[in-house]
């Protein structure tokens, strides 16, 4: 430990500082030129419409709007695109090609929106698309369920009758509490007698 108030060079010189320690070098790569479009690619537009006219009906496929390149010996048809519901959409056919090879190959086909297309809005979970007026209390938005009571009536079961079962269990309870005079408990002649 360096006693305080007493500067020692040998502790002074085996700390590191901020201007002693060098900053990373680090590489930045040169950004990317944009891929210029492969001449045989771009040439090859009635090679792209067949590949589109498997996937979709002739009168649905319009004139060639576009290409452009997405990377080396790749790249892109635009062809209008006449699907009912779809406006403003576009057919596109990726065509790729080896190197030094003087075939094209279709790498995707599909129909894809352009700038000026009607779109859907950005999805929302549920949570943050339900307002407060969106839910209303139960009550208010179920009609109330009315039961029509249950009474028994002669050893059936009835539905619907007019009388309350409150009633009909309290006249029940009477009926039980009176003892018929020909019955054992009546003549007192029961086994607790």
């Amino acid at each position: 430990m360096i006693p305080s108030g007493q500067p020692s060079s040998e502790y002074d010189d085996a700390s590191p500082t901020a201007e002693a320690v060098p900053a990373p070098v680090v590489k930045r790569r040169a950004p990317k030129r944009p891929a210029k479009p492969d001449a045989l690619l771009e040439a090859a537009v009635e090679f792209a419409r067949a590949a589109v006219l498997q996937v979709a009906p002739a009168d649905q496929v319009g004139r060639h709007v576009t290409s452009y390149a997405d990377g080396e010996r790749l790249l892109t048809h635009r062809f209008e695109a006449f699907v009912p519901g779809y406006g403003e959409w576009e057919w596109f056919a990726t065509l790729a090609r080896v190197s030094r090879g003087k075939e094209p190959s279709v790498c995707e086909v599909g129909l894809l929106p352009s700038e000026r297309a009607l779109l859907a809005p950005e999805w929302l979970p549920w949570s943050q698309r339900v307002r407060p007026e969106d839910s209303q209390d139960d009550a208010e938005t179920t009609p109330a369920v009315v039961e029509k009571p249950m009474v028994v009536e002669d050893g059936a079961l009835v539905e619907g009758s007019q009388e309350e079962p409150a009633e009909d269990v309290a006249e029940g309870a009477e009926r039980t509490d009176a003892v018929d005079e020909g019955s054992p408990e009546a003549r007192g002649t029961g086994a607790d007698s």
